[in-house]
């Protein structure tokens, strides 16, 4: 198929193709998000409420496209230094994720099953706000009847190896025996995840707070804008790259015809210097280096 074919499909049919491939699993730390409200925003728009609401609309476009299960980063260990105005906001977000009509409706609309993962328990018991862990279990109590879609939210994923090896001695503990791989998982995230299909980050090339599930399989992808800007004919440009480019089997080098050796050669030594994840920065803020060099920001 096409890529032209492939984006002028229904959802439904691109949700059919990528589910007879296999269980997908995206890992999709929502990033840049400050800067998305401050390029978008309306002067008299309540901030959280715009950026929850958002949020929920890229969720269900990733659901509806035939991504089942979305590992979502969302607060890590830094916001601990950001200031005391930033981790109330911050603070203040997560509780809108257990508490506002705008995800809790989704969650029911979607049948979506909700885990939060990380050492949020130990990390929030620094704070004054030690008492939202209890509202991220009893969310996951209320969704865990919902068997269509699943979101794990990571809240201090970041400290993954001290909360896994805590897991893991308590668990020699108790059974005299190592956990195995799958058993640390479950443990980790509430339930067995299984490998990420693929990765849509934004900013600074980099994999992060998703431990244990990704495989040399997981495809990467990191788009130039906010990760709130994802669009409909960008998640599937994505989807045809990682259903159909990324999943075709390498050719016979022997086989090859002057001509698409001539070609490979002509792109290579074009792109001699090219590096993907090179950035610059204008004002403070990282940019990718694109193709066209600097002249966009000059």
């Amino acid at each position: 198929m096409e890529l032209s074919e492939f984006l002028d499909l229904p959802s439904q049919a691109i949700a059919d193709l990528a589910r007879k491939a296999g269980p997908q699993v995206c890992g999709f730390p929502i990033n840049g998000t400050r800067r998305w409200y401050l390029l978008e925003k309306n002067n008299n728009s309540n901030y959280l409420e715009v950026i929850c609401n958002r949020h929920v609309e890229v969720y269900r476009m990733l659901f509806e496209h035939g991504l089942d299960t979305i590992l979502a980063p969302v607060f890590g260990s830094e916001l601990l230094n950001r200031g005391q105005e930033y981790l109330r906001l911050a603070i203040e977000g997560m509780t809108w994720l257990t508490t506002s009509p705008i995800f809790l409706d989704f969650y029911r609309a979607y049948g979506v099953r909700v885990h939060f993962y990380g050492n949020y328990r130990k990390r929030l018991a620094t704070t004054s706000s030690s008492a939202l862990a209890d509202t991220f279990d009893q969310l996951t109590e209320d969704t865990k009847g919902n068997e269509r879609y699943r979101i794990f939210f990571g809240v201090f994923a970041d400290d993954s190896i001290e909360a896994i090896s805590e897991m893991s001695g308590r668990y020699y503990c108790k059974y005299g025996s190592p956990a195995s791989a799958r058993t640390l998982e479950e443990l980790f995230y509430g339930e067995a995840v299984g490998p990420v299909s693929l990765f849509i980050g934004f900013d600074k090339f980099s994999m992060f707070d998703i431990p244990l599930v990704p495989t040399e399989n997981t495809d990467l992808y990191f788009t130039a804008n906010p990760s709130l800007y994802l669009s409909q004919r960008q998640l599937r440009s994505i989807l045809y790259d990682h259903l159909f480019t990324r999943s075709a089997p390498e050719p016979d080098y022997e086989q090859l015809s002057p001509g698409a050796i001539r070609k490979m050669k002509e792109f290579y030594y074009a792109n001699g210097e090219t590096a993907f994840g090179v950035g610059l920065l204008r004002d403070g803020i990282w940019y990718p280096r694109m193709a066209n060099g600097l002249s966009d920001l000059q």
